[in-house]
């Protein structure tokens, strides 16, 4: 049997080894295992297990943060290229009905890749950690107002009103990711609402929490999707005939549960939508 000394430096070496590990320093892999327990052997084959594993994660970071890089830079050009000829050519006279249709659906498809790509960009970063939220004191009436001013030229062609009543609350949140992840809500209720329809956003303030809230009356989302809106490139076969590519809402959980936030969804068929968002104070 081990007495209470040998005990006592087992526990040291272990304590010693897995501080070593949280500290990221240099993991001792050199061991007379004649005197070492199976205990600290196990425990410093899994420790440099993990050490490796970091290591792999790492690399492949890396290698995902250059391969975005290269597809924003390789695909930039050519995006941009294409959505000017196709703006160029529908100033052209004397095109045909016809011609004048392929032009406007060039400069669709072009808009929507460049969107999707853009998407695809700013979901791979937040998600490999190259880009990370930095919550700060800001203020939700000037995050609310300018997502609303952003949709309004939107909301304006259907006739769509949207209120909001100031409030004068402060809240911690990366301002920059939070207004994208409140744009893709409030345009999804300006896309899904008909003509003449509301938009009403509202806060309310908790113990813990502030919940804004984006309503709307339009065509609403059936019970049995409500869980599948969040996916990402969820569409519903009922809503597949508008633009989009089913990647804003995901994005914006992903914003906000980065934030320590969290997003509801509550929805009836043919009477509109609530976004609920919650934002820690």
């Amino acid at each position: 049997m081990m007495n209470i000394f040998h005990v006592s430096k087992i526990m040291q070496r272990l304590d010693q080894m897995i501080d070593n590990a949280i500290n990221g320093k240099t993991i001792e892999n050199q061991f007379d295992e004649t005197k070492m327990s199976a205990l600290e052997t196990k425990l410093n084959r899994y420790l440099l297990m993990t050490e490796t594993k970091h290591e792999q994660i790492e690399e492949e970071k890396a290698k995902i943060k250059e391969l975005i890089s290269d597809i924003s830079h390789q695909t930039k050009t050519p995006l941009a290229n294409l959505m000017l000829y196709s703006s160029l050519l529908s100033e052209q006279t004397g095109l045909s009905n016809e011609h004048k249709k392929f032009v406007d659906e060039i400069s669709k498809q072009s808009e929507k890749l460049n969107f999707l790509i853009t998407s695809l960009v700013k979901t791979s970063r937040l998600e490999t950690g190259i880009i990370a939220v930095n919550p700060t004191g800001n203020s939700i009436d000037k995050l609310l107002t300018d997502v609303i001013n952003q949709v309004a030229a939107k909301a304006d062609t259907k006739n769509i009103f949207i209120s909001y009543k100031t409030t004068n609350y402060t809240c911690n949140f990366d301002y920059k990711w939070t207004a994208e992840a409140f744009y893709n809500i409030l345009d999804n209720a300006v896309k899904y609402t008909n003509e003449n329809g509301k938009i009403k956003v509202a806060v309310a303030a908790y113990e813990l929490f502030y919940r804004l809230d984006i309503m709307d009356n339009g065509i609403g989302i059936a019970r049995d999707e409500q869980y599948k809106v969040f996916t990402r490139f969820y569409r519903s076969t009922a809503v597949i005939a508008q633009e989009g590519v089913g990647i804003g809402l995901y994005l914006a959980r992903e914003i906000i549960e980065r934030q320590g936030g969290y997003i509801k969804v509550q929805s009836d068929l043919g009477k509109g939508t609530t976004f609920s968002v919650f934002l820690p104070k």
